[in-house]
């Protein structure tokens, strides 16, 4: 968890020195995200909230996507975790929208994705999305490497 608070903590000061906020869903990193930025003293100058999006009762209530706007999308897909991130920065009117979806293991999904798949957006002034595939099913290890990914994503982009 350190390493990943040490990578909150330089997204804190650029998001605090530029007066930008942030909002977070996730799911297969079930809240590591959201911990670590909250572990920065003084998030509440940038964090303006998050959610667990874990399953499809999930989405409808905390993200108010209905099945009918997931048509051709699914789960655990770079569309989805790039619909998930612009999702959560119109709905919480922030700067920065990032988001993580995947399968921690130790199987795969009901998909077809492999254990250490994880896809993960940013939204800000353009969106970036990418997706890691660490081939390992160790699920806390996984829930890990994504999250520490994403926190990458995300301070490379606030960066820019």
């Amino acid at each position: 968890m350190q390493d990943l608070i040490g990578i909150a903590g330089q997204i804190a000061a650029i998001l605090v020195a530029r007066k930008q906020t942030l909002a977070v869903a996730e799911s297969s990193t079930g809240g590591l995200l959201s911990a670590a930025l909250l572990a920065v003293p003084g998030a509440s100058a940038y964090f303006k909230g998050g959610a667990v999006v874990y399953t499809r009762e999930a989405r409808r209530l905390l993200m108010d996507i209905p099945d009918e706007a997931m048509k051709g999308i699914r789960s655990a897909s770079e569309p989805y975790a790039k619909l998930l991130a612009e999702q959560m920065r119109r709905r919480f009117e922030t700067d920065w929208g990032l988001s993580e979806t995947g399968a921690t293991g130790p199987t795969g999904n009901r998909y077809g994705d492999a254990a250490g798949h994880s896809c993960m957006a940013v939204a800000g002034a353009a969106t970036r999305v990418i997706t890691l595939e660490t081939g390992s099913s160790d699920r806390a290890g996984n829930m890990q490497a994504f999250a520490k990914t994403a926190l990458e994503l995300l301070l490379k982009e606030v960066s820019s």
